[in-house]
């Protein structure tokens, strides 16, 4: 198994892409802590996992995500990989997006990577060992309308990314991003993006619905030790819908 007695946290993993992440790496042998705004739901989540533990964290405060890092430290003595999945999709005409939308989306999914992989670095850099997995979307380089601010922000993630790699290298840490498609995750399901996929698909190279398990995969190979000569990288998974 890749992940074999390795400590990762995921972030946003009570639901959807990144509830199928903690599957995918408590079955390839890691320990998951799943952690999410909603509390119950990570609860639930980690209940479905061998080796699970659940933590209620705001990725956009700090002090929630310091004792997030702190209560996984606490059990497990380390963190060898960070999942930054939690993100608001949203679904905002730009006449509709105003200071109050733009502040909350890049705090959350823009500052909220800033913090909580801010939080791992002192621990993995004392390890000389780390893998951070920030998933990032498509929708960057398709340009998808009524997302502005989601793509600024996960625009905003691929770039800290790239630049983060370049300085943490000498660290023993690899950085790289995924960029998952169009999923039939729940969010998704429950908004408006679920009449695109039609669309979406005809663009596609492979044309069916994607899925949260076909992202998962990506994300276990990049936290693994076999991903370690790749770093600052974007991995588009969208079934051929970008092909960049």
């Amino acid at each position: 198994m890749k992940l074999q007695d390795r400590v990762v946290i995921v972030t946003g993993g009570a639901r959807g892409i990144g509830r199928a992440i903690a599957r995918k790496l408590a079955a390839e042998g890691a320990s998951v802590a799943v952690a999410d705004i909603d509390g119950a739901g990570a609860e639930a989540a980690a209940a479905e996992l061998e080796r699970g533990m659940a933590i209620e964290a705001d990725v956009s405060d700090p002090g929630s995500v310091t004792a997030m890092v702190k209560a996984v430290l606490d059990q497990h003595g380390r963190v060898d990989a960070l999942v930054n999945d939690a993100a608001i999709v949203p679904f905002i005409p730009w006449a509709d997006v105003d200071l109050e939308h733009w502040r909350k989306l890049i705090d959350t999914n823009l500052t909220g990577v800033y913090l909580c992989t801010r939080a791992v670095w002192e621990p993995m850099k004392e390890a000389g060992y780390g893998r951070i997995v920030n998933i990032a979307s498509n929708t960057v380089l398709a340009g998808t309308p009524n997302m502005a601010a989601y793509v600024a922000a996960k625009g905003g993630v691929l770039g800290f990314t790239r630049a983060l790699a370049t300085e943490v290298g000498p660290d023993g840490i690899t950085v790289n991003a995924v960029a998952p498609g169009l999923t039939a995750s729940e969010g998704v399901l429950e908004s408006p993006h679920k009449e695109a996929f039609e669309f979406v698909q005809s663009l596609q190279a492979i044309p069916r619905r994607g899925e949260p398990d076909d992202i998962a995969p990506t994300v276990a190979f990049l936290c693994s030790e076999e991903s370690g000569w790749v770093t600052g990288q974007l991995i588009a998974v969208d079934g051929g819908h970008t092909r960049n």
